[in-house]
């Protein structure tokens, strides 16, 4: 499980370096920031949730920041468009729209 995270965690990274490597060079990169920004967010939910499952009962406590950094991650996929939006946005792309 620990290996499956830190792949989920690293593909996150890197798609979010090509989005601003994009950016950096004034090329357009509305969908991979989208991709990156909806991949990210639901990647670092999901890594959060096995987080707390390795941690058993003690993942939902507050003596381990495990529980806060999950409650930190839900916000992502709310903040600066939601992965509703985010997935609209990279349809329409893909779709030449």
């Amino acid at each position: 499980r620990l290996a499956d995270m830190a792949t989920h965690i690293e593909a996150a990274r890197q798609m979010i370096w090509h989005a601003a490597s994009l950016r950096d060079t004034n090329r357009p990169c509305l969908k991979e920031a989208s991709m990156a920004k909806l991949f990210a967010s639901e990647m670092a939910e999901r890594v959060c949730s096995d987080a707390i499952q390795i941690h058993g009962g003690y993942g939902y406590s507050t003596d381990f920041p495990v529980e806060r950094i999950y409650r930190d991650v839900r916000v992502t996929q709310i903040y600066e468009g939601a992965s509703d939006i985010q997935r609209l946005v990279i349809g329409r792309a893909v779709l030449g729209g």
